[in-house]
């Protein structure tokens, strides 16, 4: 039973119990107040028996009927008794018996947490799913995942269309759809995000009533898990501390009751970037030192905890990696991201035709797996319209000749797992691919 739920029926026990105390001695008096009072005495609890039904498990649920019918039924003789003292007074008795009994059971019944978990791309899941598994194999812990709607922006920041990818995730996560959850009537114990920009992200946005600030007031404790990670910094190098402190100044991190992020180090440079932020507004140091937790990234858990065996690779992948031989080609991860894209421009996208172009040369001993950042179609759309219609060519063009594979699966770690190398862009997947201890290049724009 949720905590929360447990106050109250321990609330409306004690109410409960003062009405029938009070028409004890004040029946006498006024009888038809009296029967009035153990009526809405009778109410109360039958609200209690559907509280009790509603928050707990069947086979928990049928002890509790019993003792609660027999509640019932003694509120019931004590107003068919009210001019009987004698019958009224043994009823009172036994009904004070059932009431303790209640109250035993009550006090020993344990307590359950939900927890819910707000991703809002598949791709992203990685960075809450080993959370979630514990909280699923927590047998006093109902853990639900919701995937919540996203919209891309247009270039004036205005929004387009929704997107929603619940039918995406692994098959062996249970989804509950957002609009089938009272997040105001349930309040979760703990709910979990990954996005961390509310609508401070000029690409894409989850819905508004999934703002960091909205989800503060449905909970007790709102958690923020990054959903990537970087290059290990080093806390005294002023100028690394600089480069990462627009993710330690997010919304989300600011709404969070705790931040979990993948080191100490990294811990460290959240504390000093938002206690700068903070301390003219007489925000302690020990306050963040508190919220932030450098406990490590579920995406490492994913990445170190998967097998190549244990990852599905589709049949149309399979053809390309194997050799007419039946031995494996090489396969390299090919990874395109976001930061390069739009520094670099129309020369990002001549680097990326030469890179296919030599790949393709290599074809026979070399399987290609190129895997662009999800949200690069949105980016393109939002900040370089003028590159979109070349980059479709490029991916159409690739698509179509089908001498390598195109990845743009929700899957963010099965390219990890399955090649043998990386090459492509500097991004918080180069940090992740090191866990791997495979070979690691990064292209460079000005070499085609």
């Amino acid at each position: 039973m949720r905590k929360f739920v447990k106050n109250q029926i321990i609330e409306l026990l004690a109410t409960i119990k003062d009405g029938i105390s009070y028409v004890s001695s004040a029946r006498k008096n006024n009888k038809k107040q009296a029967v009035n009072l153990l009526n809405d005495c009778f109410g109360a609890f039958e609200h209690v028996k559907a509280t009790v039904t509603t928050n707990l498990k069947k086979d928990r649920v049928l002890g509790y009927e019993k003792v609660i019918d027999d509640i019932l039924n003694g509120i019931k003789l004590l107003i068919g008794n009210v001019s009987n003292t004698k019958k009224y007074d043994e009823y009172l008795d036994k009904l004070n018996l059932s009431i303790l009994s209640f109250e035993k059971m009550l006090t020993d019944e344990p307590i359950r947490t939900e927890v819910v978990f707000l991703p809002y791309k598949a791709s992203m899941w990685d960075s809450l799913e080993s959370v979630w598994k514990a909280a699923d194999e927590d047998e006093n812990c109902d853990a639900y995942v919701i995937p919540i709607p996203y919209y891309d922006r247009n270039p004036d920041g205005s929004l387009r269309e929704e997107h929603y990818e619940g039918s995406e995730f692994p098959k062996y996560v249970p989804i509950t759809r957002y609009d089938g959850y009272d997040f105001e009537k349930r309040k979760p114990d703990m709910i979990f995000i990954h996005n961390p920009y509310d609508g401070g992200n000029f690409v894409t946005t989850v819905h508004p009533y999934f703002y960091s600030d909205k989800l503060k007031k449905f909970t007790e404790k709102l958690v923020y898990i990054p959903y990537f990670v970087l290059e290990e910094p080093d806390p005294e190098d002023e100028k690394a501390v600089e480069n990462i402190s627009h993710f330690c100044t997010a919304s989300g991190v600011i709404n969070a009751d705790q931040v979990i992020v993948q080191s100490e180090n990294m811990r460290q440079v959240y504390i000093k970037v938002l206690y700068e932020l903070g301390k003219e507004h007489g925000i302690k140091k020990e306050y963040w030192e508190n919220k932030i937790v450098g406990s490590g990234s579920p995406k490492f858990d994913k990445v170190l905890g998967t097998k190549r065996e244990d990852v599905d690779i589709p049949v149309e992948w399979m053809k390309i990696i194997k050799k007419p031989d039946g031995n494996l080609k090489k396969v390299i991860f090919y990874n395109t991201g976001l930061t390069a894209l739009l520094e670099h421009k129309e020369k990002m996208i001549e680097k990326i035709r030469t890179v296919l172009k030599s790949f393709e040369e290599n074809k026979d001993e070399i399987a290609l797996l190129w895997r662009p950042h999800p949200l690069i179609p949105a980016t393109i759309n939002s900040m370089r319209p003028q590159l979109k219609d070349e980059y479709e060519k490029i991916v159409n063009d690739y698509k179509d000749a089908a001498w390598g594979i195109f990845d743009d699966t929700a899957d963010n770690d099965r390219p990890i797992i399955i090649s043998d190398a990386y090459y492509g862009d500097s991004s918080s997947m180069v940090t992740l691919y090191k866990k791997t201890g495979k070979p690691i290049m990064i292209q460079n724009v000005d070499i085609l």
